[in-house]
């Protein structure tokens, strides 16, 4: 059996889950790799078949997208060159984790494609969505990476066909302690920014990794780091606290943890927005953006000890046993 794996590189988030699926499906057949997206900062550790510059969005330097410079930088021609370079009738089984590539392509030529991701996750209607309605937010996610076939992961498991999150065994592993300092990931935010506000809080230390930094460097009680896997691993495993972005996988790992959780949603991104709401019910704690209003409830995340109870089972292999056996039988 082949089975062709599409990943959307842009971010880490994808880049991770697949570190832990692949291996799983080389167990029970051939698996090609495509990959599509420029904007990760982690290493992949598999070899890649194929690979796309497919459709990225860019971050921007004060919390969000960057609309203008990714309508910039898209290659809508090439894109549509892509899709007919994709191989799709060689493969048994067609699995994309938010890969437009792939999807569109089997769109347009009618195949298969089996999504398995977190956004086929959100977009259902039994997930939280936040109050202020998106139309926009909420077609670009659904048509980003179309797909008849879905399987999703979110931090509940709201209906059927929706899992909690994969957690790297790496994770899984680690055994938390308490180093008194607080990791922080907002990957759309510059590095100045998060000096300049994050310096006001004197009495604790900062971890920032940034997707900008070559290497580490001090700005006051603030040690920025280079994003990079094993770094912000230590890190995270060691602090008190996460302050980070409203993405899936780091509130996932933070709070299989147990750490205090802060999430910032991306401004203008309806998926962020989406797991700000779902991470809101469940009782962590959300603002909207690091502004001078917010400052006195992140001086109560600092000051209080609340942290979320979540239950994340290892649930990976017999999910995509599942896949295997519903759709190439």
């Amino acid at each position: 059996m082949k089975i062709l794996y599409g990943i959307q590189a842009t971010g880490n988030g994808h880049i991770t889950r697949a570190t832990e699926i692949i291996p799983l499906l080389q167990k029970k057949a051939q698996v090609d790799i495509l990959m599509s997206g420029m904007q990760h900062t982690v290493s992949f550790p598999f070899p890649v078949k194929y690979r796309f510059y497919g459709l990225s969005f860019v971050f921007g330097k004060s919390g969000g997208i960057d609309y203008l410079m990714t309508y910039q930088k898209a290659k809508t021609l090439r894109f549509l060159n892509d899709l007919l370079k994709v191989p799709l009738e060689d493969y048994d089984l067609i699995i994309q984790d938010f890969e437009p590539v792939i999807a569109w392509s089997g769109k347009l030529r009618g195949k298969n494609v089996i999504a398995l991701s977190h956004q086929s996750a959100v977009i259902k209607d039994s997930a939280p969505k936040p109050e202020l309605f998106d139309p926009l937010g909420k077609q670009i996610l659904k048509n980003y990476a179309p797909a008849k076939t879905e399987y999703g992961f979110h931090f509940q498991s709201y209906e059927d066909r929706i899992f909690t999150p994969v957690i790297r065994k790496s994770i899984r592993r680690i055994k938390p302690v308490n180093k008194d300092h607080y990791t922080v990931y907002l990957p759309s935010y510059q590095d100045a920014t998060l000096v300049s506000y994050l310096s006001d809080f004197k009495k604790i230390q900062w971890h920032v990794f940034s997707r900008t930094a070559s290497q580490k460097y001090q700005e006051g009680n603030i040690s920025i780091f280079p994003t990079g896997q094993e770094a912000f691993l230590q890190s995270m495993s060691s602090a008190t606290g996460v302050l980070c972005g409203a993405g899936f996988e780091t509130p996932a790992e933070a709070l299989l943890l147990k750490k205090k959780l802060m999430v910032i949603p991306m401004k203008f991104q309806y998926e962020q927005q989406c797991n700000a709401m779902a991470l809101q019910q469940m009782g962590v704690d959300v603002i909207k953006t690091l502004s001078e209003e917010n400052r006195p409830q992140i001086s109560d995340w600092l000051e209080n000890n609340h942290r979320t109870e979540v239950c994340f089972p290892d649930q990976t292999k017999e999910i995509l046993n599942q896949i295997i056996e519903i759709h190439t039988s």
